[in-house]
């Protein structure tokens, strides 16, 4: 199924920032875990049309006509669909707005789903396989970016929105002293017990022992203290622009060193696959998603005193996100 060149692209990381980043030296071999959500899930967005387009009378062989030249002519067939009023009617049901639907969301159906894509089961179709896969290269980008710099024993990492501890367990397994926080209670309980069975099970009397994340139910907005890295993948997917800059600005004002964000990447062409997947509403896609122009994003870091270091592009076939670090400048 083909939806555009870059999808099927390699990891691209640059330490130089400027858009033409460079193929990483990173295995792409799958890892334990190492799904990070909160994992903002692409899937709620475009990079789930194939899976929907499976079951529905717009077939996979038509998407890849799509991809492949004729965008404008279907474009028409956007009119058809209303995803505004359907988030309108999520967000009444729920008493409140993006924030509500996203932590209702999180708590129950996508709980559920998520945590299978998160884990190791084999119970997942191709697509999920795929964005498994994916988000399993921004963890492993992010990972080594982290080690780069140093060992990070000591370290004060914050895990802004934490999911199921993909990363925040990483991280403590190299020493660092994890805050894990997400917006939902059962991801947060999730991840607590997988850190227990992962850190603890299994260790002798001589093996120093992990310190386990700290692990808190918080949004965005309500994280506070200061941490030498402050790492956010995935989670801008639920803020609109003129929010998103707000949450960046909160984010670098918690870290004294650094600053790693994911965000999907706002073009004219995935902005385009973004509203086809909205043409097949389901209970598993039940959250809004932004796109975010690396434009925008550098903005907001700019008018707070940081600059973008590195950069880089992660995609597979269903999963794209940009990856950046910022520093103080």
């Amino acid at each position: 199924m083909a939806y555009s060149s870059s999808l099927f692209s390699p990891v691209c990381f640059n330490p130089n920032p400027n858009p033409n980043p460079k193929a990483s030296p990173l295995s792409h071999k799958r890892t334990r875990r190492t799904l990070s959500v909160s994992a903002i899930p692409l899937l709620s967005t475009a990079t789930e049309v194939a899976a929907a387009a499976a079951a529905a009378p717009l077939d996979a062989a038509t998407l890849a006509v799509i991809g492949g030249g004729s965008v404008a002519a279907f474009a028409a067939v956007l009119s058809l669909s209303d995803p505004e009023k359907r988030r309108q009617v999520q967000a009444e049901e729920v008493g409140g707005g993006d924030k509500e639907v996203v932590r209702e969301y999180f708590n129950n159906n996508g709980f559920q789903r998520w945590r299978k894509i998160y884990g190791e089961t084999d119970e997942v179709n191709r697509v999920q396989m795929d964005i498994r896969i994916g988000h399993s290269k921004t963890v492993e980008n992010v990972m080594q970016m982290l080690t780069d710099e140093g060992p990070l024993e000591g370290v004060t990492v914050c895990d802004a929105g934490c999911g199921t501890g993909c990363l925040s367990i990483p991280l403590a397994k190299q020493g660092a002293v994890v805050l894990a926080s997400d917006i939902s209670a059962a991801m947060v309980a999730e991840a607590e017990k997988q850190a227990r069975e992962e850190l603890l099970s299994g260790k002798d009397e001589l093996s120093p022992v992990p310190v386990l994340p700290k692990f808190e139910v918080k949004d965005l907005e309500s994280l506070d203290g200061k941490y030498d890295t402050v790492v956010c993948l995935d989670v801008l997917i639920h803020y609109p622009q003129s929010k998103a800059d707000g949450m960046i600005a909160h984010l670098a004002s918690l870290a004294e060193n650094r600053l790693l964000i994911s965000f999907a990447p706002k073009t004219v062409y995935y902005d385009l696959l973004k509203r086809v997947g909205e043409l097949f509403p389901g209970p598993s896609k039940a959250t809004r998603a932004y796109l975010h122009a690396e434009a925008d994003v550098e903005r907001a870091l700019q008018k707070v005193g940081w600059k973008i270091r590195k950069r880089g592009l992660i995609t597979t076939q269903f999963y794209f996100a940009k990856l950046i670090e910022a520093v103080p400048a």
